[in-house]
């Protein structure tokens, strides 16, 4: 079970479109502290409690639940209310209006509800950390109820795909079939942008401790963390530095081809030291090509701070 939560201000374009389904393909199956004899009544109704705080510009959240198609037989029209309604009070949404419509035109189970977020006592319900919270409701209740669990992003049907939602798997796709590969950031980074994918690093103040990392494809921007919670820096700098150790593992079992003298290695390594762009750098060695590449990333990030 996931959730897809949209924010808007148009209570009769969300209730139109959840009903605008060829004939079958949508019912309403509960609706809580709103009557439902017609749709256009339906939508003046959230509307007119809406208006108790006109300044609160997105009255509208309409959220997706998306079961797997596994559990298709299981999930009657009473199991999904059920599950719904407890989705909305853990959410805080027990004490407003909501509209539950279920929606058979695909071959997942999902359904579609319309929310109010000015409540009946007319105070407007907080939104904070609601995609967080909604995750960890989600995988509760999935739990609970013995639902499949999905495979995350590898179950999507990526020919469904429109606009930014395409974007984003795009970049995931190119992430994981890069990051196997990369020895270094500068072998990662590189490999992006083969894939018409940039990289862009955050870092903390006016400092070169990096914080994050940021995706560009097609003049669209997405941070680590939004493309998928494995793709945040952290993450992929822990993995990066996997694949060094076990380079250097492979390495240390191979016979030694001949003797290195270590001074040949003195002067590039101490132009690199001096070049050292904050970033955590394996215990077990330096890249000497891995700093000079940072530095370029420095130099970057600071023209465009100048800028």
């Amino acid at each position: 079970m996931i959730a897809k939560i949209i924010k808007g201000a148009d209570f009769g374009g969300v209730i139109n479109y959840m009903l605008s389904k060829q004939e079958g393909k949508a019912m309403v199956l509960a609706s809580n502290n709103i009557g439902f004899t017609d749709q256009n009544l339906c939508a003046h109704e959230f509307t007119l409690q809406a208006s108790m705080r006109p300044n609160v510009q997105k009255p509208v959240c309409h959220t997706i639940l998306s079961f797997s198609a596994s559990d298709a037989e299981r999930l009657t029209d009473d199991m999904m209310v059920k599950i719904a309604n407890e989705y909305l009070q853990k959410m805080g949404y027990g004490d407003t209006q909501s509209l539950i419509v279920r929606h058979s035109d695909r071959q997942h189970p999902h359904l579609h509800i319309c929310i109010n977020r000015i409540g009946n006592d007319g105070r407007t319900i907080s939104d904070r950390n609601e995609k967080y919270r909604s995750i960890k409701i989600c995988r509760e209740l999935t739990e609970r109820y013995g639902l499949t669990i999905g495979e995350g992003k590898k179950a999507v049907n990526r020919h469904r795909l429109r606009g930014e939602d395409k974007l984003r798997y795009e970049i995931f796709d190119a992430i994981k079939a890069i990051l196997p590969q990369s020895q270094n950031w500068k072998d990662f980074v590189s490999g992006l942008e083969q894939q018409d994918v940039a990289t862009h690093f955050k870092t903390k103040g006016n400092t070169d401790v990096v914080q994050g990392i940021i995706f560009e494809k097609d003049s669209c921007s997405f941070s680590g963390s939004k493309i998928d919670r494995s793709c945040s820096f952290s993450r992929l700098n822990a993995e990066i530095e996997r694949n060094i150790q076990q380079a250097q593992l492979h390495l240390s079992k191979e016979p030694m081809a001949h003797s290195t003298d270590e001074n040949t290695f003195t002067p590039d390594l101490s132009d690199a030291l001096s070049e050292i762009f904050t970033m955590p750098i394996p215990s077990s060695g330096i890249d000497v090509d891995e700093l000079r590449f940072q530095k370029k990333l420095r130099n970057k990030a600071n023209r465009k701070r100048r800028i």
